[in-house]
């Protein structure tokens, strides 16, 4: 195998070509203040997070949400609105679900939202998780679409540099050929059991192109993961030491 990676440059200038501009959509004025007050919201929530779940990750999906939704005809406000805010209570980055869910209803208590929008909103960001592949049910075209943009930014080359940051940050080691990926856990276990960054891409990343919703995350999932799996490969030629 080299070491050479696929260009996957066409890949991004696709998906950002023909993405509706959020400035130009029809939104009504109301929803409008609602998103800039989100992104606002947004911004300096995620800013305290250096571990792959920061605002950039946040513009990302976003904008991977615009395109999906534009292509499956979902709710683009409420797909927009859902992908600014799924990540406020993940429990992850809150001292606990409970807590994050407070810190999201609070914001949403104080924007005025149509009570079927806000419905809407909480149940998409309360099912999207993987949660060690133990997730909910999806219920609405709009949680297909956050779903896969939220996948997506878990795949490819952002997917590998996401994976590294996260595991920098709570001090996770790199790889450990003893200690092999699980195959079946549970939430409590994929949240708190050891495990290393490669076993993440078995436990987790390689598994997502088989569990996308939408045909144009399906397309986009398949080559961001065959990238994922060319790096995982390569990294473990390096590793002992057999690479050409």
């Amino acid at each position: 195998m080299t070491s050479e990676l696929p260009d996957k440059t066409s890949d991004l200038s696709n998906m950002t070509s023909d993405v509706p501009n959020t400035s130009e959509r029809s939104h009504h004025p109301v929803n409008e203040s609602i998103l800039r007050a989100a992104r606002a919201f947004v911004q300096e929530d995620a800013s305290r997070h250096a571990d792959g779940h920061d605002w950039t990750h946040i513009e990302r999906v976003t904008r991977l949400a615009a395109r999906l939704a534009h292509d499956e005809g979902a709710d683009p406000f409420i797909c927009e609105l859902a992908a600014l805010l799924h990540d406020v209570p993940d429990e992850k980055l809150n001292d606990s679900l409970e807590a994050g869910m407070v810190k999201l209803h609070a914001w949403l208590d104080s924007q005025p939202l149509a009570p079927a929008a806000r419905e809407a909103v909480l149940n998409i960001i309360s099912t999207i998780s993987y949660a060690g592949g133990q997730g909910a049910a999806l219920s609405s075209l709009e949680a297909q679409v956050l779903q896969d943009a939220d996948r997506l930014d878990a795949l490819g080359a952002i997917g590998i540099a996401r994976t590294f940051a996260f595991a920098g940050a709570r001090g996770r080691e790199m790889y450990d050929p003893s200690l092999p990926p699980r195959e079946q856990m549970t939430r409590e276990q994929y949240r708190n059991e050891r495990s290393t960054t490669i076993n993440h891409f078995y436990e987790k990343l390689f598994k997502l192109k088989d569990l996308m919703n939408t045909s144009r995350g399906r397309q986009l999932a398949q080559q961001r993961h065959d990238y994922m799996v060319q790096f995982v490969e390569q990294f473990k030629n390096e590793w002992e030491g057999t690479d050409d």
